[in-house]
């Protein structure tokens, strides 16, 4: 394995500033929907006091819970001493830091009152798990700032590894910890289950890995810089990988609460008479999001070829939206059974009913667009980026 030499991008072609130009029409998009809905109010959203929690929460926990999965490329390389992704380790983690911000602001401009966050940091109920999340968040941004001194610091990099494991497990609790914001609640069936928090663990992988494998192949590919077949290759093995792995707790999900009988009814409610909500989970979740994706990893003949990795990598991306939306917005549409064993006929007893409007779908949007926009300067003007990814060079066990 040859030195790795790390340099800026120039950054000054036609085409980087009309990729800016166009993630900043969205970042503007964003502050003007923001405005729209703080200045008349959150009716003019698609939410109300059944659905509290709409298409911004959706995207805000998928960039939140990606940015966890997008530093798992940096803790193979640090942790697990996977010389091959250690190149890819700064890149790693600019890309989950970059996916938290996103994630937060979306989250924070939400909230119908932004201003009241300063509460929330200042005067603490430990018995939340929202609280708990706020240090989670926090301690991620700090760490991983850390992790990426070390790194970046020559007379540092002995400290790397320890960090790295320090980042390691700091990530794996914050998304344990979002997790459980869903199977703590149990006055939602939908939400109630434990095995929400190693779910999301995994989601993460998938989600934040598919994201980092798009923004590493155009990196490369718009600034002709050499990627070689064999960091390529592992990495849609691991997608794949997770991608089932997905699957798998999910299957466990919801065949845990089918055998509990006081879950029938939001399993039918999700599986079979949703309406929007199974039309997600069947085709933009099982199909669009795993199955496909799938095929494309693995089928003989499309394993290997560089543009189905990133139709994969998209359809992972946009089936983990779907997927989100019917946790979220699905768990919440289900009414909550507040007297057990009676029947109730009005309010809160029927099937909430939420369309997303365009300010929510555009807030959403411009938390990936400043996502996109910070990884697109800082690869501008910190050398994040290896000069060459070749196979002679990134691979250990390369043979010339």
């Amino acid at each position: 394995m040859s030195i790795i030499r790390y340099e800026q991008t120039q950054g000054k072609s036609l085409g980087f500033y009309a990729l800016i130009a166009g993630l900043g029409a969205f970042v503007l998009a964003a502050l003007a929907s923001v405005y729209f809905m703080e200045h008349n109010g959150h009716h003019v959203t698609g939410m109300s006091n059944h659905i509290v929690w709409g298409l911004p929460h959706v995207f805000a926990l998928f960039l939140i819970v990606a940015a966890s999965g997008a530093l798992n490329i940096a803790s193979i390389a640090s942790v697990f001493n996977k010389k091959i992704y250690k190149p890819l380790s700064r890149l790693s983690g600019l890309v989950a830091l970059a996916l938290l911000a996103g994630g937060l602001m979306v989250l924070v401009l939400d909230l119908g009152r932004p201003d009241r966050l300063i509460v929330a940091m200042t005067e603490y109920n430990f018995e939340s798990i929202f609280a708990w999340n706020i240090i989670l968040y926090n301690g991620f941004f700090l760490i991983v700032g850390v992790y990426l001194w070390m790194m970046f610091e020559r007379r540092m990099n002995k400290y790397s590894r320890k960090v790295g494991i320090a980042a390691f497990t700091w990530r794996l609790i914050l998304t344990t910890g979002t997790g459980s914001i869903f199977g703590f609640l149990v006055a939602r069936q939908a939400y109630d289950a434990v095995i929400m928090a190693p779910m999301f663990v995994v989601m993460s992988f998938a989600f934040g890995l598919a994201f980092f494998v798009l923004v590493l192949m155009a990196s490369y590919k718009w600034t002709a810089r050499p990627l070689g077949d064999a960091i390529v290759n592992r990495l849609s093995n691991l997608l794949g990988v997770f991608v089932a792995a997905v699957m798998y707790f999910v299957a466990v999900y919801h065949l845990g609460n089918l055998y509990l009988a006081e879950n029938s009814g939001v399993e039918n409610f999700i599986l079979m008479d949703g309406g929007i909500y199974t039309q997600l989970f069947w085709y933009g979740q099982i199909i669009m999001g795993s199955l496909l994706p799938l095929a494309l990893l693995y089928s003989p003949a499309t394993k290997g070829n560089r543009s189905m990795l990133g139709l994969a990598s998209v359809l992972i991306i946009l089936g983990g939206i779907a997927q989100l939306y019917v946790i979220i917005i699905g768990g919440q549409a289900y009414p909550m059974e507040l007297f057990p064993g009676k029947e109730i006929l009005e309010g809160y007893g029927t099937i909430a009913a939420y369309t997303p409007t365009l300010p929510e779908l555009m807030l959403g949007l411009g938390g990936m667009a400043v996502a996109l926009i910070a990884i697109t300067y800082l690869v501008k003007f910190l050398p994040f980026l290896p000069e060459s990814l070749a196979d002679n060079v990134a691979d250990p066990h390369h043979k010339s």
